[in-house]
């Protein structure tokens, strides 16, 4: 058994707020998403500017932060696919706030807020060296548009879709 991840505190406080793709408070997240991208990929270079802003933000995107404390260590955004479905991007927990399951609570957080903004279905493409976005995603109960039992360097871009519940009364934000 490898060595545990740290617990978290007691006494965290930990909160999701909706925010847009350009606010400074994300800028730290993104940057050390797009390091983390050149070291996985070398030169991907337009992965963190292919889409604008606009895609990110209400009515057909958002980004959600997850803020410890009041300082961000995970986020995560979606934009419109089609008229029924979202695209999870930007997916991101801080290294150093990682295998503490924030990653897992922005995701729900996602699922929820699409599902109240009238998605049906989510879709989203992880890298195949990312072995820990394929668990996380296959955890959460996404399927997998590809052959698990494929080598992901031979597949590229590892496809996952996954039907969303219609939102319910009193769901937020946590």
């Amino acid at each position: 058994m490898g060595p545990q991840p740290p617990a978290p505190p007691a006494t965290e406080d930990l909160v999701i707020r909706a925010t847009r793709i350009d606010d400074p408070q994300a800028a730290p997240l993104l940057a050390e998403l797009s390091e983390e991208y050149t070291a996985r990929y070398a030169d991907i270079s337009d992965e963190m500017t292919r889409f604008p802003a606009s895609d990110f933000a209400p009515p057909h995107g958002v980004l959600l932060l997850l803020l410890r404390d009041g300082v961000p260590v995970a986020g995560g955004a979606y934009r419109r696919y089609d008229h029924r479905t979202a695209e999870i991007k930007r997916m991101w927990t801080a290294a150093d706030s990682r295998r503490r399951g924030y990653a897992s609570r922005v995701l729900a957080a996602l699922e929820a807020e699409a599902a109240r903004g009238g998605y049906a279905r989510l879709y989203l493409i992880t890298g195949p060296r990312q072995p820990e976005a394929r668990a996380l995603y296959l955890a959460a109960g996404y399927t997998p548009l590809f052959d698990l039992a494929a080598d992901p360097e031979t597949i590229g871009p590892l496809p996952f879709d996954k039907a969303l519940p219609p939102a319910g009364r009193g769901e937020g934000r946590q």
